[in-house]
């Protein structure tokens, strides 16, 4: 521009500017004469809008009912949306729910939300998330304001906040769904997978690693957490364990019926089971997503045939015996029972 203001419309001011180098111009703009009549600075304004949680991490103080909330995306294909996985942890006991939904908008978000606080053997006293618009929003904060839960939200430059959620997202839900595309049409029927077997196999049989604060001798004043083999136990064992356990549950729920669900199946037999049964779930996957799980699929065990039969038939609140769940129809019509092996898996 200087240099049009010179050569085309010759103007005698520009003759010196029109020479000037793009460099010297940033130099010049740096200066502090130039910044001190040109820049103005305001300091910044608090809006008027309603702040929606409080940016702080979880404090349980030994407490359970504190949990960490992060989602995972199955991502697209060929214009095919994939299904969301919402990971809820609690962060005393590591108890862990996971579930599928559709799409992470208000309209399937807040009832798979409500259904996951409802899965928690006690009642939620805190609710922590990360700084994204899945939660943090009006409908989320309404629903949570009802139920009297604190909303917290993770602190800038503290990825820590909500490093827990994180791990699981890998450790736990990775490992079980991968990382292929899954149609979001197929959200019943593994958000149904999760309720039945997924979520029981991680609290009543799948020990966890927690921390034990030590004083580091190294440096004087601070706190080393060491994790050591003989704290791994189950998140069940964990609960048990704290001091008043019993005054945390809710008031339907014993440690006698948790216990007595625990011990239904052996560790062993809910590996097979939730192996076999995820088998079958990734069977009427569509074969560009499932054939990595089919390939590896467990031979079926004559010894854990007749668990479906053995199995007891009683109802819990944190899961329904096989056969006694309300059927769940996804928007594809498939109802939430486990298909049968044999079909073709891109019907």
């Amino acid at each position: 521009m200087l240099c049009r203001q010179r050569d085309v419309f010759v103007d005698g001011c520009f003759l010196r500017l029109g020479s000037i180098s793009v460099a010297h111009l940033y130099k010049l703009c740096n200066s502090t004469g130039y910044r001190n009549q040109r820049v103005v600075l305001t300091k910044t304004r608090p809006t008027k809008a309603i702040r929606i949680g409080v940016r702080k991490a979880p404090e349980p103080d030994g407490r359970p009912a504190f949990i960490r909330i992060d989602s995972l995306h199955h991502g697209d294909l060929d214009g095919i949306k994939g299904l969301h996985h919402i990971n809820a942890v609690d962060c005393e006991t590591q108890w862990e729910v996971v579930a599928s939904v559709h799409t992470i908008s208000s309209l399937h978000r807040l009832p798979v939300i409500k259904q996951m606080l409802e899965q928690f053997p006690f009642e939620i006293l805190g609710f922590h998330a990360d700084n994204v618009s899945k939660y943090i929003s009006h409908p989320v904060l309404q629903m949570l304001d009802k139920l009297r839960i604190e909303f917290t939200r993770s602190r800038p430059r503290r990825s820590n906040d909500n490093g827990l959620a994180e791990t699981k997202n890998g450790a736990v839900v990775r490992k079980a769904f991968g990382y292929e595309h899954i149609p979001q049409r197929r959200a019943g029927r593994f958000n149904t997978f999760c309720r039945e077997y997924l979520n029981p196999f991680l609290n009543f049989h799948r020990p966890c690693l927690y921390a034990t604060e030590l004083a580091d001798p190294k440096k004087p004043g601070r706190i080393k957490r060491v994790y050591r083999p003989r704290d791994a136990m189950t998140p069940l064992d964990k609960l048990a364990s704290l001091s008043e356990a019993a005054s945390f549950l809710r008031p339907e729920i014993t440690f006698e019926d948790l216990h007595a669900q625990a011990r239904a199946l052996t560790d062993i037999q809910a590996v097979e089971e939730l192996n076999a049964e995820r088998a079958a779930l990734f069977w009427r996957v569509p074969a560009r997503t499932a054939w990595v799980a089919l390939r590896n699929r467990p031979p079926t065990n004559p010894h854990t045939a007749h668990l479906a039969s053995t199995r007891p038939q009683w109802t819990s609140p944190l899961r329904t015996p096989q056969g006694c769940a309300p059927p769940l129809v996804d928007a594809s019509g498939f109802r939430g029972c486990p298909p049968l092996p044999g079909l073709d898996p891109t019907t």
